[in-house]
């Protein structure tokens, strides 16, 4: 988070009012429930995926008990 550090209060102010301009006041709710809607998604995606990849793991590794357990 390096590059945050050199914006200050006036360049988040100028950042909002360009944003104003080019969307305009009417449609900024939409833009922002778009823009909540897509955080909302990638976010179960990547909590889906860290799911996904443990239970891979713990099927993985009950396989391997059971292999190692027929060997003995």
């Amino acid at each position: 988070m390096g590059f945050i550090k050199g914006i200050g209060p006036l360049e988040i102010f100028l950042i909002l009012v360009v944003i104003m301009i080019i969307f305009g006041v009417g449609k900024l709710p939409s833009v922002g429930k778009g823009m909540g809607q897509a955080l909302k998604e990638f976010r179960s995606s990547v909590k889906d995926k860290d799911e996904g990849e443990k239970k891979l793991e713990s099927a993985e590794s009950k396989a391997e008990t059971k292999a190692e357990s027929k060997v003995s």
